[in-house]
């Protein structure tokens, strides 16, 4: 039987709003599976899937290095953009307008136990949307994310990825470039990755505007067919 996967777009939110709710489901859940262990119950953990769209933000990880960010404080100011260090993995990361994130808080005991399988299956998720658009995406080996032209001069990352991870549970997830402006990637060293570049869907088909919302579609069609999930929407009410 397919899990169930509550599915939320949170629309364009502030990203320590979004922090703050990723980390709220996140604690339910994990606080749900100490009682489940403590008390000998099955109740089942929920799994939740989130979209949103952030205002221009610059976020790095655990094991980032500052130095990645190539902008000052009123700089950044200058450009109405915000940074955060957070406890997801990887290095600095751009998250703005025109930009599909999505935050998939799992209990992947309810799928299997494999943080690399689980990173596999976002990007092939992500691979198996860009097709449907004609493009071929590949993964980079050693780096996690989707790129497109692997191998060549002119390689460049459409997705980048950072997750994290406790007791199985995962938050944080992925940004995927479909109307982004890409100017805002000059303002660091995306993923701390110096010699390859940024692009976008909109840039690589040539068009002004993608529709986010069938993008979004697409996205959650494979992902239930890789997770063998079974898509619940909810209204937002955060």
């Amino acid at each position: 039987m397919n899990k169930k996967v509550y599915h939320k777009d949170l629309g364009v939110k502030d990203y320590k709003e979004t922090w703050d709710y990723q980390e709220e489901l996140f604690q339910e859940t994990l606080n749900l599976k100490i009682r489940n262990r403590r008390e000998d119950l099955d109740l089942e953990t929920p799994n939740h899937f989130l979209f949103v769209e952030h205002p221009h933000v610059y976020t790095l990880g655990k094991s980032g290095d500052i130095k990645n960010l190539l902008v000052d404080e009123n700089q950044l100011a200058a450009k109405g953009a915000k940074f955060y260090k957070i406890n997801r993995g990887g290095d600095i990361t751009y998250h703005g307008p025109g930009q599909i994130v999505g935050y998939p808080i799992l209990d992947l005991e309810n799928f299997f136990t494999d943080i690399h399988k689980y990173l596999r299956l976002l990007e092939e998720m992500v691979i198996l949307t860009l097709e449907e658009y004609g493009l071929k995406a590949e993964r980079s080996k050693g780096e996690t994310g989707v790129w497109l032209d692997v191998g060549t001069p002119f390689a460049r990352k459409i997705c980048a990825m950072g997750v994290r991870a406790s007791r199985w549970v995962t938050m944080h997830g992925f940004a995927l470039n479909v109307n982004a402006d890409l100017g805002y990637f000059d303002m660091m060293i995306p993923c701390g990755i110096k010699d390859k570049a940024v692009t976008s869907l909109n840039v690589e088909l040539g068009q002004k505007e993608i529709s986010m919302d069938e993008v979004k579609e697409k996205l959650l069609k494979h992902f239930a067919a890789l997770f063998e999930a079974e898509i619940i929407k909810q209204k937002t009410t955060t």
